[in-house]
């Protein structure tokens, strides 16, 4: 018997191990003639009827809720089936094997949510937000991504496209008819349109890129000589004793890692080794991984002994130091010389005096930590991937070679059409109306099987 399209895919759709209940997800086409073929009788269309799910022999596999959602008011725009069973990795396995034999194929990865996108039951940066809630580490990752979701990071991306579209439409019409004697950039307003949409633009990117920070985290190095309290410090943000904290340099001998959150940000915080020449073959290889551990990371937290202040080996750490990475100095043990917390203002650097031991300064080095990564407070974040960002710089740099074009004397109304036509085409790849098939398989292969 084999009711189920070639199309028809199944999965189990929660999570492995063992729970109070477990659900297979079926999506194709005529689901109503397999739900049939596996509980007897024809499904209602959106209820929850109670069924007992059989095999081919007519034994009873498990008995639970089964939920039909007939094309195209469903997730994935196609017939979906959901059957609730038991949660046992056994009752999951055999409730599925029975989908197969019916003619249903094991879906991939992310294919629910690929073939939701396929149908336009969402954008391609919707579809990326399932994938980022279910990934979120924090509340405020969580509610960045269902803002996503629910399509606010689309509509700011439609927003900025439409008014493109526009410009493009009065700059083709006088390419079109250039024997009409007309000012196009002034009677079109061109100039302070042009302003407007920057403006917009970078408001979005400033957004996507606080949305990035929630979801990825910052990854932060702290690095320093010998016993000047790295160890300290990664307890005293994390809240615990993570690292062994002695008087004997050379203690913390390989990179301890752990995460932390600052105002729901993830800051994923190294804690290396003592950065110094040593005869220890054992910390030299501690040493070396620091280094890469900081070629890596997005911020450098230096942390120097109060007492000594800036020494010979701290100006050789920092000409080390990769020149783009972002830094804070830090001078530590202020409680031993009797010194206030401060932030000391040195040019683009910033410089803190605190004290892990006693928490002395704690909060003006999580404020500092914030400003470094360009966090702002507020809630109409949304999730956005290193891809999204990567699109919107692209669209900003066209919309900026197409101003550039605007202002001069005559302006170059081909080079100016054709940088919106880039800017535009950046931007729709964010959404998906311009996305190559591989792609979308790179985007939705690292989906979880049964989304």
């Amino acid at each position: 018997m084999n009711p189920a399209a070639p199309r028809t895919i199944a999965a189990i759709a929660t999570a492995p191990g063992r729970g109070g209940v477990g659900i297979v997800r079926v999506s194709g086409e005529n689901l109503s003639a397999l739900a049939q073929a596996l509980s007897g009788r024809p499904p209602r269309p959106r209820r929850a009827d109670l069924a007992r799910f059989r095999a081919d022999d007519g034994g009873v596999i498990d008995s639970g809720l089964i939920l039909y959602f007939p094309a195209p008011a469903s997730f994935t725009g196609e017939d979906v089936l959901e059957l609730h069973g038991h949660g046992g990795p056994v009752v999951m396995r055999l409730l599925l094997a029975r989908c197969l034999e019916l003619g249903a194929r094991l879906a991939e990865p992310g294919e629910f949510t690929r073939r939701a996108f396929l149908n336009g039951k969402l954008d391609l940066a919707q579809a990326e937000a399932v994938a980022d809630l279910i990934d979120a580490s924090t509340a405020a990752a969580a509610r960045s991504a269902v803002r996503s979701l629910q399509g606010e990071f689309s509509r700011a991306i439609h927003a900025l496209v439409e008014e493109l579209v526009e410009l493009r439409a009065l700059v083709e019409a006088t390419l079109d008819f250039p024997e009409e004697e007309i000012d196009f950039l002034g009677a079109a307003d061109v100039l302070p349109r042009l302003a407007r949409l920057d403006a917009r633009l970078k408001e979005v990117r400033a957004k996507a890129r606080q949305g990035r920070l929630l979801q990825s985290g910052l990854q932060v190095a702290l690095i320093g000589q010998p016993n000047v309290g790295k160890s300290s410090l990664l307890n005293r943000l994390a809240g615990e004793e993570l690292a062994i904290v002695t008087e004997v340099p050379g203690t913390t001998r390989d990179a301890l890692r752990s995460v932390i959150q600052i105002e729901g940000i993830p800051l994923h915080v190294i804690d290396t080794a003592g950065l110094r020449e040593t005869r220890d073959e054992v910390e030299k290889i501690g040493i070396a991984r620091a280094w890469k551990s900081v070629e890596e990371a997005d911020l450098a937290l230096l942390l120097l002994d109060a007492r000594a202040g800036l020494t010979a080996a701290d100006r050789a750490i920092l000409e080390k130091l990769p020149a783009h990475l972002p830094r804070i100095t830090v001078k530590n043990k202020i409680d031993l010389t009797g010194e206030a917390p401060e932030r000391h203002p040195e040019g683009a650097d910033t410089t803190l005096s605190i004290s892990a031991k006693t928490g002395a300064g704690m909060d003006l080095l999580r404020q500092s930590l914030l400003e470094i990564a360009g966090w702002q407070t507020g809630e109409d974040v949304f999730t956005a991937r290193e891809r999204h960002l990567r699109a919107l710089s692209a669209g900003a740099e066209h919309l900026a070679k197409a101003r550039r074009e605007a202002e001069t004397a005559p302006p170059a109304l081909e080079l100016f059409a054709e940088n919106l036509r880039l800017a535009q085409n950046a931007l729709s790849k964010i959404t998906g109306e311009f996305t190559a098939d591989d792609l979308l398989g790179e985007i939705f292969g690292r989906f979880c099987i049964g989304k």
